[in-house]
């Protein structure tokens, strides 16, 4: 019995200690898994990610080199606005309506030169920045079509003759500071041409923003007739100008008439700029009811490519 109970001790002995090394040997520490490798498909977004980017890029500056301008107010408070094309240190100006309602068609093809421009400004060389006053003298346009802004033929009324003037009475074309006198003509019809020169605000603000962009060509359109001519103001057109001339008259199939001398004119706009030796062309249209839009489009063009990256 004795022997029995020792044999039973040992094996009881022997499990317990078989039991421990297992629980040792075969017990797995557990440990945290691996962080899974993403593989998802980028999303299409991301691969046009730079491309996205660009074109915001170049949104941005096409915004930038696209703008509108309030450069003064008329006499009675309406805006006198410059439309900006283009980023470059070099300006070419175009002016419209500085006869108001008499030359409308001269403000209509400056908002067709404004639409053409906001459409095709890539056209626009990197050197260049094309500014487009379509109204000098938004006054005498509204008394014509007695509405603000953009407007089309339908609505022009009228002795058109009175829109020629601003809101004084004064003709703007004859108020600038080259060989200025308080009256001028107009044909044979006498015309108010103000008080001194730059007298008045629509004249004043051309003047300022002339002066202040610099520009390297200058176009000035009026109606009617055909033609356009070179400026000069006491002494012979700048060679500069004349070629700006034969440039415009080459391409849009309007004669090159040289400097306007049917009859006097002093205080002219164009005249003036020629006398800061700014070259400036006047274009006249063929009508008072077209804007000789084909025409006045390739000439505008062709002055675009001679004055592009020089």
């Amino acid at each position: 019995m004795k022997y029995f109970l020792a044999f039973v001790f040992i094996a009881i002995l022997g499990v317990g200690a078989y039991l421990f090394l297992a629980t040792d040997l075969f017990t797995v520490t557990e440990e945290e898994p691996d962080e899974p490798i993403d593989m998802e498909e980028p999303d299409d977004d991301d691969l046009d990610g730079d491309a996205d980017e660009a074109d915001l890029e170049d949104e941005e500056t096409r915004v930038r080199e696209s703008y509108e301008e309030v450069i003064g107010r008329s006499v009675q408070g309406r805006d006198i606005t410059a439309y900006h094309f283009g980023g470059g240190d070099e300006t070419i100006l175009f002016v419209g309506g500085i006869h108001g309602g008499y030359s409308w068609n001269t403000a209509l093809l400056g908002y067709g030169l404004v639409d053409h421009f906001e459409t095709n400004l890539e056209s626009i060389p990197e050197n260049l920045k094309v500014t487009v006053i379509p109204t000098l003298n938004p006054d005498g346009l509204y008394r014509v079509v007695g509405i603000e802004g953009r407007f089309t033929p339908s609505d022009v009324s009228g002795n058109t003759a009175e829109g020629r003037f601003n809101a004084n009475g004064v003709d703007l074309n004859r108020n600038f500071d080259c060989n200025w006198e308080t009256t001028s003509v107009w044909g044979t019809q006498v015309v108010d041409a103000g008080s001194n020169p730059f007298s008045e605000p629509e004249a004043d603000a051309l003047k300022d923003h002339v002066l202040n962009s610099d520009p390297s060509a200058v176009v000035v359109y009026y109606s009617a007739g055909g033609g356009v001519f070179s400026s000069s103001c006491n002494g012979p057109a700048l060679e500069e100008t004349d070629r700006l001339m034969n440039i415009y008259a080459d391409a849009s199939g309007y004669s090159a008439e040289g400097v306007f001398d049917s009859y006097k004119i002093t205080g002219d706009a164009a005249d003036w700029m020629a006398s800061i030796n700014v070259p400036a062309i006047s274009v006249i249209l063929n009508s008072h009811d077209s804007t000789d839009w084909s025409e006045n489009r390739t000439g505008v063009e062709a002055v675009i490519r001679e004055y592009g990256n020089q």
